[in-house]
């Protein structure tokens, strides 16, 4: 005697009338989305620059920046770009924006990470240097966004007083954008801030043994 292999439950087709339900309820949702994104919308018409902080210890936060940086530059803006720490690895993001000087004023100001300097005094010497390079920027109205690339760790290492960098940034041309990128943003400088993302890690190459590969990290 055979045994007979048990039948799998089937699942019944969708009815028309449960598809029908759904897409209105789906409908109904967005319905009143759109009234509450409209009105929010409606209540934010006013124009101003903005301090956009990319922070936390997940990758993206320069290529954040640099993003910004390009959309600028397609909106026909004047941009600025200030490397703290970063120097001693050319990016491609530095290749490629060093193609349009009129579109893009490009400062690397560093000369590697910190335990690769081993060197504090002359790490704070090169971060002031950056900082006189970003103030000017900050009092030019030309430039219409500026990005600090890894000022956050200037600030956290205390290579910079942070009470100054805000007093300058709260100074610069009413329409002027600053992106600022690094880890360990302080809370200050959170504060004074328009937009902040702590970028969170969830998986990294790296720690598979892959090295940084450009195009990605570099």
């Amino acid at each position: 005697m055979t045994q007979e292999t048990p039948q799998t439950p089937q699942t019944p087709p969708e009815t028309q009338a449960d598809d029908d339900g759904r897409n209105e309820r789906h409908r109904s949702r967005m319905v009143r989305k759109k009234a509450l994104i409209d009105d929010k919308i409606a209540q934010a018409q006013r124009d101003c620059g903005v301090i956009v902080i990319t922070t936390g210890n997940g990758k993206g936060k320069s290529s954040s920046g640099f993003g910004m940086v390009v959309r600028a530059m397609g909106h026909g803006m004047k941009t600025g770009v200030v490397q703290f720490i970063k120097g001693a690895i050319p990016t491609g993001e530095e290749k490629f924006l060093r193609r349009f000087p009129e579109a893009c004023d490009f400062h690397v100001m560093g000369e590697g990470y910190t335990w690769e300097t081993q060197d504090r005094s002359r790490d704070i010497a090169k971060a002031e240097a950056a900082w006189d390079e970003a103030r000017r920027m900050l009092r030019d109205p030309s430039f219409g966004l500026v990005l600090f690339d890894e000022l956050n760790i200037a600030l956290k290492l205390g290579y910079l007083d942070v009470n100054t960098v805000i007093a300058d940034l709260q100074a610069r041309p009413d329409m002027q954008h600053v992106v600022i990128t690094g880890r360990g943003a302080p809370q200050a400088l959170i504060d004074a801030a328009d937009t902040v993302t702590d970028m969170t890690p969830v998986k990294h190459a790296f720690a598979q043994g892959i090295r940084a590969q450009a195009g990605v990290e570099m």
